[in-house]
């Protein structure tokens, strides 16, 4: 039973009295955006004064800079840290739900400390050795999963940020990837690159066909 004015860290008190500690918490960022990988992070804390991380909290209600001063002391603090990408291709290739489950279950068995028990955000992943639960808002109501959420975020940013480097055109330093009016501009003006999500509506009708290709042949990106 979650004790009621516990804080963030309830749901592993918790956890941790019915005998299920250490508890990793999960999360991803990067779902709905049309260009750039999907990354996911798992994240077990510990749960002691020294070792408490203050200010934790999901990681879209936090400024860039608070999530890099928080990234720096989860790496620091934690006792496992553990994410993976999932790179456009393989996002057009699986479709989101299933790339976003797959990433957790990678990103939950990168650990190299094995969880008792976990906690995602949002919805149940299935085909994990150990038992879990989905909570609702779980980056907003659970330390581990909080703690996920911003390294996920500021790992995917990061990547972004680097891929602006070999495609400075789109912007995607500043939206990162997602469907804002500015980066849907540039698309509209200069169609998609490499790392663009092809599953995207928004992205597949800005290709530009080759005049005079075959009918029923793959739509090819046309030189810019």
């Amino acid at each position: 039973m979650i004790r009621p004015g516990r804080g963030l860290y309830g749901y592993e008190r918790a956890l941790g009295r019915a005998g299920l500690a250490p508890v990793a918490g999960a999360d991803e960022a990067g779902r709905g955006a049309c260009a750039g990988p999907l990354v996911a992070a798992a994240v077990i804390l510990a749960d002691t004064p020294a070792r408490r991380i203050e200010g934790l909290r999901d990681s879209k209600l936090l400024t860039a800079r608070m999530r890099d001063r928080l990234h720096a002391e989860i790496l620091q603090k934690a006792v496992a840290v553990a994410w993976v990408s999932v790179e456009h291709h393989e996002c057009d290739k699986l479709g989101m739900h299933q790339a976003n489950l797959q990433a957790l279950r990678r990103a939950l068995r990168r650990l190299d400390t094995t969880p008792a028990f976990v906690l995602t955000d949002g919805f149940a992943v299935d085909g994990l050795d150990v038992p879990g639960l989905a909570v609702w808002k779980g980056d907003r109501v659970a330390a581990c999963v909080a703690a996920a959420s911003v390294v996920a975020k500021v790992t995917r940013d990061r990547m972004m940020v680097e891929l602006h480097q070999l495609h400075p055109e789109y912007g995607f330093d500043v939206h990162k990837g997602y469907c804002t009016a500015a980066h849907q501009a540039r698309l509209d003006q200069l169609g998609p690159c490499e790392v663009h999500r092809m599953i995207y509506d928004n992205v597949a009708r800005t290709v530009r066909v080759v005049p005079g290709a075959a009918e029923g042949s793959a739509p090819v990106q046309l030189e810019r």
